[in-house]
């Protein structure tokens, strides 16, 4: 008989909380690994910086495409299923960037990558919607969440280290080899996730489509999201040369500030979860939007400073952001129906990669770059990261009061899936 875990996580929910960090772990690396190959991959296949560009910005927009358009589809197939296929995609993606021996053929790989990426996000998070009860969620975020910091510390590193070992394609194949095995443990391991299907889906793609994006409340929903995004976003272009030539960091520490930071993040990504979920997520995210607010503001301002000093203000500085992201990552699961959370997840998914590519665009018509590299206005960006933060935090606070007065989400019975153990 089947017996919900109400303090901890059962053995077999801690084999999916494990296996989705690792697929997580794999299509963020492969997101953020081709700007630090750059510098290899631009003479090897003579591209110019425009082309360069081009291929970084492929991925963002075809995930974003291809999120919105699955999202009529995504609520029809057991999730298991879904995941297995849209992955099989993204690995098929990724080998050819691996195996890609011209600028084109890198071009296509790289779209078709960002195509199927666009949907395994959002399938990964709408398993998680489905097999934990929300007040597990923040314990589940903060895990999943780590793979943002993991892919900095560990994989980044190593895939640097193959590249200079043997040519920029090889982090790729690496990508392809671990990808392999989390597919198969999501094949042999992962039970069926149908339980949605029962709750008789719209058979018309389209019009469940239509249906989700005209529900006020996903609409508070997503609106919250982007606007998340957007703010997060603006400071991530320019950190690296705000860092080298406004606070004086020396290039070659610049990979020892992103290690330190990630080690930590690392850490405290579980215990944020946590905290979520033991004090409630909405004062977490508060907490996050403080912390966010006060070392925003230092950060921007910072001059000349020792090592030890801006490594403490990033730290503090990912306390808030890790604050915020997984305490609303964990507190809007419960925005969707049941039947919904796959639709849900996929417009999500894809109002984040579009508000990421704005929140380039902005931050960019707004820093100039002054004599010696000097960032100018990089304060007023963090002006506006500011006025987001706060908007948000109010945007929230009605979000939260509506889960809070039973308006979405959670009906019981929780899915058996979700307690019982592996046998």
């Amino acid at each position: 008989m089947s017996v919900r875990v109400e303090g901890g996580f059962s053995p077999y929910q801690k084999f999916v909380v494990a296996i989705l960090a690792f697929l997580q772990f794999t299509v963020i690396l492969d997101f953020m690994i081709l700007s630090p190959l750059g510098a290899q991959l631009m003479p090897a296949l003579q591209i110019s910086p425009v082309q360069f560009g081009l291929l970084v910005s492929t991925y963002a927009f075809s995930a974003g495409v291809s999120g919105f358009l699955a999202a009529g589809f995504a609520d029809r197939f057991d999730r298991k299923k879904l995941l297995l296929i849209f992955y099989a995609g993204f690995l098929a993606g990724t080998l050819l960037c691996g195996l890609a021996y011209s600028y084109h053929t890198l071009l296509l790989g790289r779209l078709i990558t960002g195509v199927f990426a666009g949907v395994v996000g959002s399938v990964a998070f709408a398993i998680v919607t489905d097999v934990f009860p929300l007040e597990m969620r923040g314990r589940v975020m903060g895990v999943i969440q780590t793979a943002f910091a993991a892919s900095s510390v560990l994989g980044i590193p190593i895939a640097l280290l193959l590249s200079t070992r043997w040519r920029w394609n090889a982090p790729f194949l690496l990508i392809v080899a671990v990808g392999v095995m989390v597919g198969w443990l999501i094949h042999a391991r992962l039970r069926p996730i149908d339980e949605h299907l029962k709750r008789h889906p719209d058979r018309s793609p389209v019009h469940h489509l239509i249906k989700t994006v005209s529900n006020r409340f996903y609409l508070q929903g997503f609106a919250t999201t982007t606007l998340l995004t957007v703010g997060g976003f603006m400071l991530m272009p320019f950190t690296s040369a705000f860092m080298v030539h406004n606070v004086g960091l020396p290039v070659v520490k610049l990979p020892l500030v992103y290690v330190l930071t990630g080690l930590f993040s690392v850490v405290a990504g579980p215990l944020i979860g946590r905290a979520s979920d033991e004090f409630g997520k909405f004062k977490v995210f508060a907490f996050g939007c403080a912390v966010t607010i006060v070392m925003v503001v230092i950060f921007t301002h910072l001059a000349i400073t020792p090592l030890w000093l801006l490594v403490s203000v990033l730290v503090v500085l990912q306390v808030g952001i890790f604050s915020r992201m997984i305490s609303a990552s964990a507190l809007m699961s419960a925005l969707p129906a049941p039947a919904d959370r796959g639709a849900y997840m996929s417009i999500s998914s894809s109002l984040q990669q579009v508000a990421g590519g704005i929140a380039a665009v902005l931050s960019g018509m707004i820093v100039f770059e002054g004599a010696n590299g000097v960032l100018l206005h990089f304060d007023r960006v963090g002006y506006v990261l500011v006025g987001t933060t706060l908007l948000t935090l109010s945007m929230m606070y009605f979000i939260n009061r509506k889960i809070a007065d039973g308006k979405f989400e959670e009906e019981p019975p929780r899915m058996t899936i979700a307690v019982e153990d592996a046998g």
